[in-house]
């Protein structure tokens, strides 16, 4: 009978685990000093290990002859074990004994001693899934276990396990396996199989797996049942990604603001049934990808494929990290409101939309295109009525007098009066009071060694003081980033605005300004607010 061959090249002792080397170091060390705990909790993402782990736990802690904290794999125990004919060791599956009444049984059945092994082991498995009455049934039981019992909890969702569970075990986080260890893997797993496959296609499949080996055999063993040669080209089919490039002509479509294109291609994803939840999921992924290369284009923890990595250092240089930022923030919004859409695809496409309309974001991720146009619109409203202030001034006279013929008789008292003088108020611009901070090198150390995450962007930056306010000249990237870690840490602004109150000698308020805007100039709004004070009224004859 054929066995998959996720099954069969599952790893039977701790040193055939791939990419967990810590964990596995220290359960034998555990089990080598004969120190095990009573109670573990294995999470990570699925595929990474945790249950297998909790087999070879349980084989371990009752092996009759263990070899360096392996099973021996050749006693009755880890025989019967291997084809879980062994009683003492009971896997339960939460995800469907999820009741009270699940645990009660397990409680009760914990008092009897083992009948073969030194201990009775529970392996429950996706134990997030157990409801509040379960988990209080099961926390009696761990609270004090009889001598005799080890639990061993398995679980992809961490946060949804009580603290009271979770304070009672070791907990040990399995982490997502390398690419290259996969791909090394699956090597030798076809070697063994004869299974003919290049190291590209090897590649792309530990790609497509994120981080699961399980998940990364499992498509080994169905390609291999497409053909008899494994390439990346059958990868691709397999996988259902026969052409990659869609997600870099949707991500250019974005930037390039084509949202034609750009709906389009969704068409033509959705027409081949492509799941909209998981373009998401593949988009926000690739962004990232992006958004690591446009802070730094040496970063060694970009997650894709070496053929990609040009293209996306190409588009990295076509956009600015506040839009790459914002697209992100939308495409995350989309995914969550897709769990909810009647239709997945009219959710997307008014994503697209949003997306490629986007000109300037904050952190949110709203479109703020309507609103620079009506700051637009503002903004020549002003200046056509400021302009047209300064016309008025400059062609009316001081005063306004009217010639007529004076004869010598006549009296000055007849002679027509000028008429009343304008009194006009003078437009003085206001009192610049801005200093610059000489010693702001100083402060940024300063800022940079107690607030690590946002004080590099404060270096290369400028500062001045003016009265009680402080601007800070940065780059648009950095002015986005410090607002959005502000937004975050309301507490990491109040001790960056602290030091630089106690080195300036007063308090102040802090303030961001981009020094693009500055060096083109300010716009007519902030000229008229910094140019006049009062108002000026004109009387009409």
């Amino acid at each position: 009978m054929y066995e998959a061959l996720y099954r069969k090249w599952r790893p039977r002792t701790f040193d055939d685990v791939v990419g967990q080397e810590l964990i596995t170091t220290t359960l034998k060390n555990q089990v080598s000093a004969q120190k095990t705990g009573h109670a573990y909790l294995f999470t990570g993402s699925r595929g990474t290990g945790k249950t297998t782990c909790a087999r070879i736990l349980a084989k371990a802690v009752n092996c009759e002859h263990t070899d360096g904290g392996n099973p021996c794999l050749e006693c009755d125990i880890c025989n019967d074990a291997e084809n879980f004919a062994l009683s003492d060791i009971i896997e339960i599956d939460a995800a469907s004994n999820t009741s009270v009444n699940d645990m009660r049984d397990l409680r009760d059945g914990a008092v009897y001693t083992p009948e073969r092994c030194k201990f009775k082991v529970y392996i429950i498995d996706e134990v997030h899934m157990l409801s509040a009455s379960a988990f209080n049934a099961l926390l009696k039981i761990m609270e004090e276990p009889p001598d005799y019992v080890k639990f061993i909890l398995a679980t992809t969702e961490i946060h949804k396990v009580p603290e009271t569970i979770v304070s009672r075990c070791q907990r040990y986080d399995f982490k997502r396996i390398p690419a290259e260890k996969i791909s090394e893997r699956l090597l030798m797993i076809a070697q063994s199989e004869g299974i003919k496959i290049d190291r590209d296609a090897t590649e792309l499949i530990a790609h497509i797996s994120e981080g699961g080996m399980r998940d990364a055999i499992s498509l080994l063993d169905q390609c291999s049942a497409v053909s008899g040669e494994i390439t990346k080209q059958v990868v691709s089919g397999v996988a259902g990604i026969a052409d990659r490039t869609y997600i870099f002509d949707l991500i250019d479509a974005f930037f390039s603001k084509n949202t034609t294109k750009a709906l389009e291609i969704t068409d033509s994803l959705n027409s081949s049934s492509k799941d909209m939840q998981r373009l998401c999921s593949e988009l926000v992924a690739q962004l990232r990808n992006i958004m690591l290369l446009k802070t730094s284009p040496n970063v060694t923890s970009v997650n894709c494929m070496p053929d990609e990595k040009q293209r996306l250092s190409e588009l990295a240089q076509k956009v600015s990290l506040s839009e790459i930022i914002s697209e992100m923030s939308a495409l995350q919004e989309c995914s969550d409101r897709m769990t909810k859409a009647i239709d997945r695809k009219t959710e997307f496409e008014m994503c697209v939309v949003q997306i490629s309309r986007i000109k300037l974001s904050d952190a949110s991720g709203l479109d703020n295109t309507e609103i620079y146009d009506k700051i637009k619109e503002l903004e020549q409203s002003f200046s056509s009525q400021i302009n047209n202030v300064y016309s008025r001034i400059d062609s009316m006279p001081k005063t306004i007098v009217q010639q007529v013929p004076v004869t010598e008789t006549q009296k000055l008292s007849e002679l027509p009066q000028p008429e009343k003088v304008i009194d006009i108020p003078a437009v003085r611009p206001k009192k610049k009071t801005s200093v610059l901070v000489e010693n702001w090198t100083v402060i940024c150390d300063e800022i940079l060694k107690s607030q690590p995450g946002i004080g590099r962007f404060f270096m290369n930056t400028t500062a001045n003081v003016d009265n009680d306010t402080i601007y800070v000249t940065t780059s648009p990237d950095s002015k986005v980033f410090i607002e959005q870690l502000f937004k975050r840490d309301e507490r990491a602004k109040a001790d960056i605005t602290s030091i630089i109150e106690e080195n300036i000698g007063h308090k102040v308020r802090l303030v961001l300004r981009d020094a693009s805007e500055i060096e083109a100039g300010m716009s007519p709004i902030s000229s008229i607010i910094s140019e006049f004070s009062g108002k000026v009224t004109f009387d009409n004859h």
